[in-house]
């Protein structure tokens, strides 16, 4: 072996090496429940269905079950409304302490009271959140939400959005997600787990 590759071979190595490490911490830091990982998403200040102010802190108090859609969403929002209502229900007295938010992808027409009219068809235990377009994008960005407003025939729109169910414990720290369609037994399980977080 050449004599002067030796040291850049060292260095390469130790180089990979460090970075292996940090790759590595970096990933337990982010693993649900971890003690060192920090809250999950980004401090907001928007309103509820009810229009009250409400922020960060409220994701920060107790376990939560965070879904973002819309109204005008064909099936998948209402689906998903639905079967977390129901799942709540199944919990009982084990949820009690779960909290449990549905934020608007689509502020332009999901205003506090469409929200509201929305959402308590749907459950009295879920809280819709919406507010200022812009201050929504910055929660759904800094949340890792994707959503995108796609045209449709007549001038309207829909949007496509991220539609799994975010886990947050009881510090805010991201704890997991529902998939939509998961298996119900498996969404009930994950939120047993949740409410002892």
């Amino acid at each position: 072996m050449n004599r002067r590759l030796l040291p850049l071979i060292v260095v390469a190595i130790a180089l990979l090496a460090a970075a292996a490490g940090w790759i590595t911490f970096q990933s337990a830091r982010q693993q649900p429940g971890s003690a060192n990982a920090g809250p999950f998403g980004t401090p907001f200040q928007l309103i509820t269905m009810n229009g009250e102010p409400i922020t960060e802190t409220a994701f920060r108090q107790k376990p939560s079950a965070i879904f973002f859609g819309f109204t005008h969403c064909p099936e998948v929002c209402p689906t998903t409304l639905f079967e977390l209502n129901g799942w709540l229900k199944q919990l009982g007295p084990e949820g009690q302490n779960l909290g449990a938010y549905f934020v608007t992808v689509d502020p332009e027409r999901d205003t506090a009271d469409v929200m509201k009219t929305y959402v308590s068809n749907v459950s009295d235990r879920i809280i819709g959140i919406t507010g200022d377009s812009g201050k929504v994008a910055a929660m759904l960005k800094g949340y890792s939400v994707f959503a995108r407003k796609v045209p449709v025939d007549g001038g309207d729109y829909t949007m496509d959005h991220t539609a799994s169910i975010f886990l947050l414990d009881s510090k805010g720290r991201f704890f997991g997600t529902i998939a939509y369609g998961e298996n119900p037994d498996t969404a009930v399980e994950k939120l047993k787990r949740l409410a002892k977080s």
